[in-house]
């Protein structure tokens, strides 16, 4: 075994969060998650909003990145990207994803699987004339996914861009746009101590959702 200049077995934080019992969940596992989105957001979590998304490939192996969630609706959770990105040709060939959020101030987790389908043109176009000017022009600059040259090429395409549309509204590339993933399962964590954490299963059945305490 190579020698580490740290021993990361040593490395132990205690969980000291909330209680969660059957009782204080609310039926609706995307209420839920919205609520703890909330909380987060309000405790000042660190990018609160943020969470992990996995595709699969087209050879099959898990693809993980972050993004930020922009909206959680009765359909599910919504991101926005490149279609062309890896993320999007993954979902093109097999929208079964899932999401993952972790407040680690506030010993929280939150793990859904679902499925992405994009949605629709206006909502993009909303949200997309409500980003800032440069980040507007990023989504256009940028190939994303794709091997550049350089970051000189990309700043240049950048610059080139900032000129082109000076003083002009922008409209949204057609290869940028949202998802939204509909859950099939929410997994809710809450640490506690001794690593005996409270952990919730809820699984979509027809309309309704039913709710299991895990073993964490």
């Amino acid at each position: 075994m190579p020698k580490a200049d740290m021993d990361f077995k040593s490395i132990r934080n205690e969980y000291e969060g909330g209680i969660l019992t059957p009782s204080n969940l609310d039926k609706n596992p995307i209420l839920q998650v919205k609520l703890w989105v909330d909380e987060a957001v309000k405790n000042k979590a660190i990018e609160a909003t943020a969470m992990v998304v996995s595709t699969i490939d087209r050879n099959s192996f898990p693809q993980s990145r972050v993004v930020l969630l922009k909206a959680i609706s009765d359909e599910g959770f919504s991101f926005f990207t490149n279609y062309n990105s890896s993320k999007g040709i993954d979902i093109q060939g097999n929208n079964k994803v899932s999401l993952l959020f972790f407040w680690p101030q506030l010993f929280r987790q939150v793990k859904i699987t679902g499925i992405a389908h994009k949605v629709d043109p206006s909502i993009s176009d909303e949200y997309f004339s409500s980003r800032p000017f440069d980040s507007q022009l990023s989504a256009i600059a940028s190939d994303q996914s794709q091997e550049i040259i350089s970051r000189q090429e990309l700043e240049d395409e950048f610059n080139k861009l900032q000129k082109q549309y000076s003083g002009q509204a922008i409209p949204r590339p057609a290869h940028w746009g949202g998802y939204t993933v509909k859950p099939i399962t929410i997994e809710i964590w809450q640490g506690r101590q001794n690593r005996l954490h409270d952990r919730f299963l809820y699984i979509k059945n027809n309309q309704d959702w039913n709710i299991k305490r895990l073993a964490p």
